[in-house]
């Protein structure tokens, strides 16, 4: 079960993906982001090759601050990818589960 927990209506200037705290994590770590504008919202998990895992976010959020948790139960060791896709801007950060 997931759920995205928005964390204030404070108006971000820029669209953002912060670093997934903690990192390395076993098994389950948050993932947190900001968006200036309202935007269809899309947050995927990949694997080292380029294959997705996991679906966090496909929807239409909001301006503000956000977090989502995921738990990477049933996923062996290693490098995952974080991409954040929120209107023509996309940034993508590296997660480390460590067993």
């Amino acid at each position: 079960i997931t759920s995205v927990k928005r964390l204030s209506t404070d108006l971000r200037t820029h669209f953002s993906l912060d670093q997934n705290y903690p990192n390395p994590f076993n098994p389950a770590t948050t993932i947190s982001f900001n968006l200036p504008s309202e935007s269809i919202v899309s947050l995927k998990v990949f694997d080292a090759l380029g294959r997705e895992v996991s679906s966090l976010i496909s929807e239409e959020l909001p301006a503000g601050s956000y977090s989502q948790h995921w738990n990477a139960e049933g996923l062996p060791s290693g490098v995952y990818y974080c991409r954040l896709q929120a209107g023509s801007f996309s940034e993508t950060k590296k997660l480390i589960l460590i067993r």
